[in-house]
């Protein structure tokens, strides 16, 4: 298992916390210092089995300034996140084939 984690995001530090009570092994990665990949990105939105778009916190102040009420394709979506992971929404914990989005931070129990 591994989470996409933020420490300054409160969901993610809950759906880490329910990680670490699972005494299941997983591993970190602070996707704001290390993005992913666009396949990396591509692989987990797959597995989530939503559109690009859907993964886009469209609340952060970069996506109102730059790209509010644009249209892309789903893979210029992708390379946008890519380019910007703060507008990626968090945590993402994901195990195997599966993956969910902790928000609530309650949903990474569905991979314990």
């Amino acid at each position: 298992m591994e989470i996409y984690h933020n420490p300054r995001c409160q969901k993610s530090r809950e759906a880490l916390a329910i990680l670490e009570e699972s005494g299941k092994e997983f591993t970190i990665r602070r996707y704001l210092d290390d993005p992913p990949t666009e396949d990396e990105l591509t692989d987990i939105i797959s597995k989530l089995d939503i559109k690009p778009l859907e993964l886009i916190r469209d609340t952060e102040k970069i996506f109102k300034e730059k790209f509010k009420g644009e249209k892309h394709t789903d893979s210029e979506w992708i390379q946008i996140m890519v380019e910007n992971p703060r507008l990626i929404q968090r945590p993402i914990v994901i195990s195997g084939d599966r993956a969910v989005v902790g928000r609530p931070p309650e949903n990474v129990r569905e991979l314990l």
